[in-house]
């Protein structure tokens, strides 16, 4: 039987791959073609309309890395034509077995309105159904000749990944341009026959319904006629009805499927090639819907409708009536599909303000799920904040990836750190670009874990990435799968239908507490510095800009609130947040691109800043503290001078009211003591002591801030993954080239220590502790030039922590720092945000940060039985894939020790590091627009409504992880206040006595919508 078997199977893929396939067009003529190539970047349709073009043959390579190259086509279809289904067919040269990251093409009709997209697995474009017979085809066609990145399977670096360094080679060789006759019945015999043979393929060996198949698949073989496929094919397609028509058992498996184009905002090329991208992708899939009534296509991310929008005016159009027929599901939510990690807490938030905002304002449609397929992990604080933005349902499938343990659910509540649930969702299809094959129906059977509780499941189908969305065949196999013995039943629906029936079934779903934690791509929190960077500064200069923006709005007459720059920034700010930008995980052009926009926001973020603090007045220096926290520290002044001051949370204060700290510093030798803590250097640079003075204990258990450069070379995917085996081979950096006091002052003591190491990088760091505060600063200078390597900044400390808690969005969570379990030892690197905190009863250290997000904790137990908890910072890596040069180069951050520190300790440094304290000329500055009086309840932004009304919208939360009441007050006369949503529409009114009394429950986030008295 096994031979029999094996001889249909075999019979079956050659007359299908040999004899049917090639029979689908059943006659064609080519095009008359002539090229123009584009100079440089791409142009608009006029401008390559009116250029000069020359002819162009088949079998001729054309394309440069990141070239446009525009081909006119003309034709005529034949006479004899008339009446039957005729496509131009496109075959640009289409290389390797992945449809997206390589040629693709618009076509355009000569008047300029795009018609459809060309890709690998999409190759028409309709012409007529039925033709006349004579009608003139010219088509200019914007092909885009995009190198394959992955073309040595992240084998080897690239210099393709940039138009820098990618050279003038042609990439591809032209293969067809046809015009030809579409025989829709050996079409359709095409899918009967791909169809069941994956199912045949896929069905146990003794079930009955495999065998039926197999037979008919035999019989009909004999009934085709090898020398006349289009005369015998409905003959074929009758002996196959049968099989074809045997419904699906009652208690099948349901899968919804819904048409999806997963399109990286960028990824293996730029931004302004995704913005084509999403042309060419929409083009095909308005034209699909226009094909087939049942059609749904769920699309996310509003940064890219914007881009449709604004360049392709005719596509937004056809978006905008597909919306309206209710084939076009716009979904998510969110400005992009942004990291699930690495974004703060108030960024996340406006993700899904601005894309909530941009469906309401365009479609009409509030979008009620998140959706996220492809990101590399999921914070906890994601339920909360997809609640409050008014969501009922989240879903992903990247936690399938996971290398050491399978994730317990396809369906359950996830419950986020302030108690939020949310219904989830990941399709056990184990792809969000399915296509409906029978590997993938068998697949998301067998791996559905909620079986006996839930009966459906969802699986986006489409080609994603460039490779054009859904197709019509993907379609067709739909159609056959509806109803169909031995498989799962598919239906074409809307994923809010899905998410409710799924709910309906299995309201008592489980319920999976804290973060998703990605069992891969650990690397992400470290790779691509700088683009890190600039995203953490971009985001605490957004929350300065805002804060002292509605201060001038409030206070200084004529000074208006800048509500168009504001919000154009936040988007540039929310776009590089994307799950392949912010993660370090494009190509080397994406990065340099990034590195620029990001100075570009900090420079107009100052100038709008400074422009808020100087309509205040002049009149003598202040200091101004965005901090949500009162601050008293030193500062510099203009001359470099330091101060010590104190400084009301969110508010300013006159320099010269300067205090005096406790104690002053003092240098000895190598040695800093403020009368809090005292810290010893090293020969070698390290710390040799860090002495809590006030606790009476020594913090560290070995030598502290020790640079420890690890080989880093992971199994694949080099700029996404850290694997386990870093750890085993290392070099700790202990050669010193100086240590050196560079500061002696009552105020700071600083000593600097500077070392040479590895392939010609250099590292200085200068290690600063300052009067009246706790905390030492390692304010840090890499010139980095590493090849797969990363440097990690280790501190043993004398504590035995059962678990860390590192900050996430909004909170904090707590990981254990044992490995008990395959689940605990997967997580041997995680992220964090501005701190990573360790405690026993009584004691706790911090480590803090201003712009890395990666690190991990480990426990050892020493001779004499005491443990060593120690706190590792991933401070910069070197990976070659996709971005050869990435990371090298120059990093200036500042990381800091923390000892003694609580929770709220933690909290409050981890503000005052990534929010310096500003040094303005300003007159007589105002109360802070808000205060609060009570522990625990912490502002996180200030900012004026976007309604442009004047109310002031204030966001808080609770920030210790436990109960917290307190009263916001205003420093401007309160007229009414209401607790609203994220998108700031109001769920209830705040009673408001003297200011606004708040109850939060822990890691609660709050917003308030302030009315002030006297407002128009």
């Amino acid at each position: 039987m096994h031979d029999e078997r094996r001889r249909i199977e075999e019979r079956v893929e050659r007359v299908h791959n040999q004899r049917i396939k090639p029979a689908i067009y059943a006659a064609t003529v080519p095009f008359e073609v002539e090229a123009w190539q584009a100079p440089g970047e791409p142009v608009s349709f006029e401008e390559a309309a009116a250029a000069r073009y020359t002819p162009f043959a088949m079998d001729t390579p054309w394309g440069p890395p990141w070239g446009t190259t525009w081909f006119r086509m003309r034709g005529r279809v034949p006479a004899e034509w008339a009446g039957r289904r005729v496509e131009a067919v496109i075959d640009l040269g289409f290389v390797g077995d992945w449809p997206g990251n390589q040629a693709e093409a618009l076509v355009h009709l000569a008047d300029g309105r795009p018609l459809k997209a060309v890709n690998p697995l999409n190759q028409y474009v309709p012409i007529g159904n039925p033709v006349s017979g004579g009608e003139e085809i010219d088509y200019l066609v914007e092909a885009a000749s995009n190198p394959d990145i992955l073309a040595n399977d992240f084998a080897a670096p690239t210099p393709l990944g940039d138009v820098l360094t990618a050279g003038d080679k042609p990439l591809y060789t032209f293969r067809r341009a046809d015009i030809a006759v579409l025989d829709e019945e050996v079409f359709h015999l095409d899918l009967d026959l791909q169809v069941l043979r994956e199912l045949m393929v896929h069905l146990g060996e003794h079930e009955p319904r495999r065998h039926e198949i197999m037979h008919a698949l035999d019989r009909a073989m004999d009934v085709l006629d090898l020398d006349d496929v289009a005369g015998s094919a409905t003959a074929v397609r009758e002996a196959l009805a049968p099989v074809l028509a045997r419904p699906a058992h009652a208690s099948a498996h349901t899968i919804s499927g819904v048409g999806h184009a997963h399109i990286d905002s960028a990824w293996l090329w730029p931004i302004r090639e995704t913005k084509r991208k999403t042309s060419r992708t929409f083009s095909n899939v308005t034209a699909l819907a226009d094909e087939y009534e049942d059609f749904i296509f769920a699309c996310s991310q509003a940064q890219q409708y914007e881009w449709v929008r604004d360049n392709y005016p005719h596509v937004w159009a056809r978006i905008q009536d597909s919306v309206k027929k209710g084939q076009w599901a716009p979904v998510g939510g969110m400005w992009v599909e942004a990291d699930g990690n690495l974004p703060g807490g108030e960024a996340i938030a406006r993700q899904l303000v601005h894309g909530k905002r941009f469906f309401i304002e365009h479609f009409g449609v509030e979008t009620k799920g998140v959706w996220l397929p492809d990101s590399f992990g999921y914070t906890a604080a994601y339920p909360q904040l997809a609640k409050l933005a008014g969501n009922e349902w989240f879903l992903t499938q990247k936690i399938s990836w996971n290398q050491t343990n399978k994730f317990p659910h396809h369906t359950f509540w996830w419950e986020g750190i302030d108690g939020t649930r949310i219904f989830t969702h990941f399709p056990p299809v184990d792809t969000y670009n399915a296509r409906f094959s029978g590997a993938e129906m068998d697949r998301a059977v067998r791996n559905y874990s909620e079986k006996g509780g839930g009966t459906r499941s969802l699986a986006p189908f489409g080609w994603g990435d460039g490779g054009g969305g859904p197709t019509r065949e993907i379609m067709e196999r739909a159609r056959r799968l509806a109803d169909l013995e031995g498989s799962p039943k598919v239906v074409v629906e809307h994923p809010d239908e899905f998410f409710a029936k799924a709910r309906a079934e299995y309201e008592d779903a489980p319920v999976w507490n804290g973060e998703l934690y990605l069992e891969l791509h650990r690397a992400t929190y470290t790779s691509q510095a700088r683009t890190k960077q600039g995203n953490r500064r971009s985001e605490h200069k957004l929350r300065e800009a805002e804060l002292w923006a509605t201060t001038a709005a409030l206070h200084a007459p004529g000074y208006s609130y800048p509500y168009e720059k504001l919000d154009r920034l936040w988007k540039t700010v929310l776009l590089h947040q994307f799950h392949d930008i912010l993660p370090g995980s494009s190509i080397a052009w994406v990065h340099r691109e990034a590195e620029a926009e990001y100075a570009r926001v900090a420079k107009e973020l100052e100038a709008l800043t400074a422009e808020a603090v100087a309509a205040l007045g002049g009149g003598g220096a202040r200091v101004f503290n965005t901090s949500p926290f009162e601050r008293a520290e030193v500062v510099r002044t203009a001359d470099g001078a330091p101060v010590h001051v104190r400084v009301p949370a969110n508010g300013s204060a006159p320099l010269e009211t300067a205090t005096e700290p406790p104690r002053p510093v003092t240098v000895t030798g190598r040695v800093l003591d403020n009368g809090l803590v005292r810290v010893e250097v090293a020969e070698d640079g390290t710390l040799s002591s860090v002495y809590d003075l006030r606790a009476n204990r020594e913090v560290l258990a070995d030598q502290g801030n020790l640079l420890r450069l690890h080989t880093d070379l992971p199994n694949y995917w080099d700029a996404w993954d850290i694997d386990k085996h870093y750890r085993n081979r290392y070099t700790d950096l202990l050669d010193a080239d100086a240590v050196t006091v560079v500061e002696q002052d009552p105020l700071a003591g600083a000593i600097r220590v500077e070392r040479a190491f590895g392939k010609g990088s250099r590292l200085t760091q200068t290690i600063t502790l300052r009067a009246g505060s706790p905390r030492v600063d390692f304010e840090t200078e890499i010139d980095w030039h590493e090849a797969e390597k990363i440097l990690k900044a280790g501190f043993p400390v004398d504590i035995r922590a059962p678990h860390s808690s590192a900050e996430i969005q909004f909170g904090h969570i707590q990981r254990p720092t044992h490995t008990n379990t395959s689940w605990e030892a997967a997580r041997f690197e995680v992220s964090g945000h501005r701190w990573v905190h360790i405690a026993e009863p009584g004691y706790g250290v911090a480590v803090i940060n201003d712009s890395t997000y990666g690190h991990d904790v480990t426990r050892t137990v020493r001779d004499d039985g005491g443990t060593t908890t120690r706190v590792s910072l991933s401070l910069v890596r070197a990976p070659r894939v996709p971005d050869p040069e990435a990371d090298q180069g120059m990093h200036r951050f500042t990381y800091s020790l923390l000892p003694g520190a609580s929770i709220e300790d933690a909290v409050a440094e981890g503000y005052a590091l990534n929010l310096p304290l500003r040094v303005a000329d300003a007159a007589g500055a105002p109360e802070p627009v808000v205060s609060v009086d009570g522990d625990g309840v912490t502002v996180e932004a200030v900012k004026l409504a976007d309604d442009e009304s004047g109310d002031v919208v204030v966001r808080l939360y609770e920030s210790r992880g436990g109960r917290a009441q307190g009263v916001v007050r205003t420093g401007f006369p309160l007229a009414g206040a209401q607790i609203t949503d994220l998108l700031e529409r109001p769920l209830q009114e705040a009673e408001v006595d003297g200011g606004v009394a708040v109850s939060l429950r822990p890691f609660q986030v709050l917003t308030l919508r302030l009315r002030r008295a006297g407002a128009n």
